[in-house]
């Protein structure tokens, strides 16, 4: 009898997708609402990331709508290239996002641990990135912090567009509101001109260019010397460039790095943009038919017998952590819930990918409020940092490596706040 009553509680895969769903594995990453572990469903074996956010601390951060948004706009979008939303569900402490599984580790960390990566490589992440943007706009999405931070690698070098905490739905208005890591930010975001989503081209520019040369095209001291250098300055190639790079290559780079969104690479209309890039000479040896499909191989792999992210988070995680995660029971009384509490149990509802079909909340995610505070979403992310990202300083806009979205008003103060905290 005693060992009976010792036995697990059967875990229903027929109901409602939750934490005991999932063995939980090591923890691999770690952000300002929460962790990143990976996980196990228990029914089909499958590996996914877990993340998961802290529901006090994101109601502290008064980051609620766009918990919210991100949860919305994963759910919409499904691609090879993306780091796609397969379930969402909540307990009582934490709102969970499990995603595809990236075990390469993001491109960030490899460029710090190699200097560089050779144009072949770059040319194949421009590729198979291109279609995830083409993607994301023909759904009416623009990424707006497009950066190596945020571009990650499967176990055989495929690479996938992660983080979309600060992804918006756009339409024929521009937007105005300054968001984004400010290094990859094109000039019309920060002339205030009014920008769409051409700005996601020209951050894939500063990417490329950073992957090959080891360094930003556009550089400064501070927010303003940045800003007029990426909205001033005449591009220039390192002394080297030629030995890295084909005349082919800077031209794609230069192309995107045009400061007239009418003659940037990919921004022409009815995805006219994304076919011409297509058609440059420099992807000669790229076989799009087949990209899609991960056939080709991608000319880096990663180590897999090397930890391709910071391991202190699992020993962060066994030695310093006083709530470690475990699966528990829902309460039944959610009565005594505050607004912003009672927003999250209502707006971030569950989704299984197996069970569900994607759908778009747009235009209902376009102006969500938090109901406590009555304020528009954007003044912090929701999304916890990617595996080995989030203990290195980011010179952007950035608070504590998370990416920020500034809106009226607040703007040039706090510019001035962040530029002296990263340069005191």
């Amino acid at each position: 009898m005693g060992a009976a009553c010792c036995r697990p509680t059967p875990v229903d895969f027929d109901g409602e997708v939750s934490l005991f769903h999932f063995v939980l594995l090591r923890c691999v990453g770690k952000g300002a609402f929460g962790k990143v572990r990976v996980v196990q469903h228990k029914q089909t074996r499958d590996l996914y990331a877990l993340k998961y956010i802290n529901k006090t601390k994101c109601v502290k951060m008064k980051a609620v709508p766009n918990v919210i948004q991100e949860r919305r706009l994963l759910e919409e979008v499904d691609h090879p290239f993306i780091v796609n939303l397969r379930y969402a569900f909540q307990d009582d402490e934490n709102c969970f996002f499990v995603l595809d599984l990236m075990l390469g580790g993001d491109l960030r960390f490899h460029l710090e641990r190699l200097g560089s990566l050779p144009e072949d490589v770059v040319k194949f992440y421009v590729a198979q990135l291109s279609s995830a943007v083409e993607f994301l706009h023909q759904s009416g999405i623009m990424h707006r912090d497009i950066k190596p931070d945020n571009i990650l690698l499967d176990e055989r070098g495929n690479a996938h567009l992660t983080d979309f905490n600060i992804a918006v739905h756009f339409s024929e208005r521009k937007l105005t509101g300054v968001a984004g890591s400010m290094a990859y930010m094109a000039p019309e975001i920060l002339t205030k001109r009014g920008y769409t989503c051409h700005i996601d081209w020209w951050s894939l520019g500063v990417c490329a260019y950073e992957l090959i040369f080891s360094r930003r095209p556009f550089r400064g001291r501070t927010n303003s010397d940045l800003t007029y250098s990426i909205s001033k300055d005449p591009l220039k190639w390192p002394e080297d460039a030629e030995k890295k790079c084909t005349r082919a290559g800077m031209l794609v780079i230069k192309g995107l790095l045009d400061r007239d969104p009418s003659r940037r690479f990919g921004c022409k209309p009815d995805g006219e943009g994304y076919q011409e890039l297509r058609r440059h000479p420099w992807f000669k040896s790229i076989d799009w038919d087949t990209l899609e499909t991960k056939q080709q191989v991608s000319p880096f792999i990663p180590d897999p017998k090397k930890a391709n992210f910071d391991a202190s988070h699992e020993l962060e995680e066994l030695l310093l952590e006083d709530n470690p995660l475990k699966a528990k029971q829902r309460k039944a009384n959610q009565d005594n819930l505050s607004a912003e509490m009672r927003q999250m149990e209502e707006q971030f509802t569950s989704y299984d990918f197996k069970k569900m079909q994607r759908r778009s909340y747009y235009p209902h995610n376009q102006q969500l409020i938090s109901t406590a505070t009555a304020t528009s979403s954007g003044l912090a992310s929701s999304r916890p940092e990617t595996p080995a990202n989030d203990l290195r300083p980011e010179h952007g806009v950035t608070i504590n490596g998370e990416s920020m979205e500034l809106q009226g008003p607040e703007v040039e103060e706090m510019n001035k706040e962040i530029t002296e905290k990263e340069y005191r």
